[in-house]
């Protein structure tokens, strides 16, 4: 087996769902970028876009190479590990009985497992001083999601431009769920518009206005609810 190589992936959905891309992103031994892509996904949701990069990246990536994947999405890493098992025993329906959401493609991510030596890292999205492969493959995938065109190191594109400062919030010492200020105690099936910008349990955020919906870390994306 080749030895073992740090990648890193992650997706993008302006408006959740809007236009959406995946990216990946491969590093050499000094966890320098050495091959990366991006690709457009037309009209998606942030989960749809953390799984495809994941799907793509393992696709990419030959099966006898061992891997460390970097991702911000406790969804994605969650769906593909923790998770998983469960769906598969209940014939793919959730706790709640509910059919699994992007099933096809958590299905096609098992399958690229089978065999294979994957170890996930989680790591915090959008963090002064945060992983920097984790933090390219956000800016490719936020680029290609605006432009909705593919890019990548095959193709001789040029480096996403860096995140701006405001982006970019301080460490925590503690990885807590935030909650919408005023959103209320409500039922599990009710949404609303946060006040506030937060953080959904899938790791993405959320923006002011935005349709949110309880989940059992707080709030978040109304698709994140039923997926444990």
């Amino acid at each position: 087996m080749a030895e073992r190589v740090i990648a890193a992936c992650d997706g993008a959905s302006k408006g959740n769902p809007g236009p959406a891309a995946w990216a990946w992103v491969v590093a050499d031994g000094e966890e320098k970028v050495v091959q990366w892509e991006a690709g457009a996904l037309g009209t998606a949701t942030n989960n749809v876009a953390e799984l495809t990069a994941l799907e793509r990246l393992l696709s990419t990536v030959p099966a006898d190479v061992a891997l460390e994947v970097r991702m911000d999405s406790q969804y994605a890493m969650k769906a593909v590990t923790t998770w998983l098992p469960g769906w598969k025993r209940k014939g793919w329906k959730t706790a709640s009985g509910k059919p699994v959401a992007n099933q096809e493609l958590v299905a096609r991510i098992d399958a690229l497992l089978e065999g294979r030596s994957v170890e996930f890292k989680y790591v915090p999205a959008h963090q002064v001083d945060g992983d920097p492969l984790n933090d390219f493959a956000d800016r490719a995938a936020s680029q290609a999601a605006v432009a909705q065109q593919d890019a990548g190191s095959a193709v001789g594109s040029p480096e996403p431009p860096p995140s701006s400062p405001s982006s970019a919030a301080p460490a925590r010492a503690k990885k807590a769920p935030r909650r919408a200020s005023g959103g209320g105690s409500g039922s599990s099936s009710r949404t609303l518009k946060a006040k506030f910008p937060g953080r959904c349990r899938c790791g993405r955020s959320y923006a002011a206005g935005e349709e949110i919906a309880k989940n059992p870390d707080g709030w978040g994306h109304p698709e994140c609810r039923e997926s444990a």
